[in-house]
């Protein structure tokens, strides 16, 4: 078992409650990274399925989870031939942290019928950038877990140089070296600093609503991160994903409403 797979494991006590541990290893700045929190939730979701891959899932983010022992509470509202579909809560004692519905099925390693090409351009992975390891102190354990190179125009932000416009693209992958499955790209749509930074704006931007979809199940080897935002107004942003496996397949779609980092 990998470092990833103990850390998102999920344990059945009943048939709609499973006990889980959020690992410290995964926090930004502090919090832990929302897209790890969905899959050690889908973890639960698809342990109690008769379908293998979560599909689609609508998150709404409650409240800052901080690292310790959890539990996922579900509710199963409808089961057949090809979906089950799942209401799922995350909680640390009765507060609850994250609330989901999910869809799940089961997926075929098949070719698409039609697929469109990537939103944006990435130069090759050799003449993308590394960004510098952060602090011990700055909470930012997640940098250790995973590996980012990144279209360096998008993170001009580094040295005051940002684009204007709410983009980010990079490479991703675990540092530990373990194929992607859909828990990891679950986690993969919710790694890239947010797209805001690229428009000048800096500080925590806290998810309040992610929805992502499951669209193939992708290949070994490095991901291809496309982030992008439409619109920014009033303290929140807009933030869509694209994650492109070795094979040049879509495998993963996000989009997520968020406030406007602070500070």
């Amino acid at each position: 078992m990998t470092r990833f797979d103990e850390a998102t494991r999920a344990v059945r006590v009943d048939e709609t409650t499973y006990d889980v541990h959020l690992d410290p290893g995964y926090a930004v700045g502090g919090p832990l990274n929302g897209g790890y929190l969905l899959a050690v939730l889908l973890r639960a979701v698809v342990d109690a399925s008769p379908h293998e891959h979560p599909v689609t899932t609508s998150a709404q983010f409650l409240r800052v989870a901080p690292p310790g022992p959890a539990r996922v509470r579900l509710e199963p509202l409808k089961s057949g031939k090809t979906v089950t579909m799942t209401r799922a809560t995350l909680l640390q004692g009765d507060v609850p942290l994250i609330e989901t519905l999910v869809t799940t099925a089961t997926l075929n390693d098949v070719a698409p019928d039609w697929s469109d090409g990537p939103s944006a351009a990435i130069p090759p992975i050799e003449e993308c950038l590394r960004l510098p390891v952060p602090d011990p102190s700055s909470g930012m354990t997640l940098s250790e877990r995973t590996e980012l190179a990144f279209d360096p125009p998008t993170v001009g932000w580094l040295d005051g140089r940002p684009t204007g416009r709410p983009e980010v693209r990079a490479y991703f992958r675990l540092t530990e070296r373990r194929d992607p499955d859909p828990y990891v790209l679950a986690m993969a749509v919710d790694c890239l600093p947010p797209v805001v930074f690229s428009a000048g704006a800096r500080g925590w931007a806290p998810t309040v609503d992610l929805t992502w979809h499951l669209r193939a199940l992708p290949a070994p080897g490095w991901l291809t991160l496309l982030g992008s935002g439409r619109l920014i107004g009033d303290g929140w942003f807009d933030e869509e994903v694209e994650v492109w496996d070795s094979a040049g397949r879509l495998v993963a779609q996000s989009r997520q409403l968020a406030r406007v980092g602070r500070g």
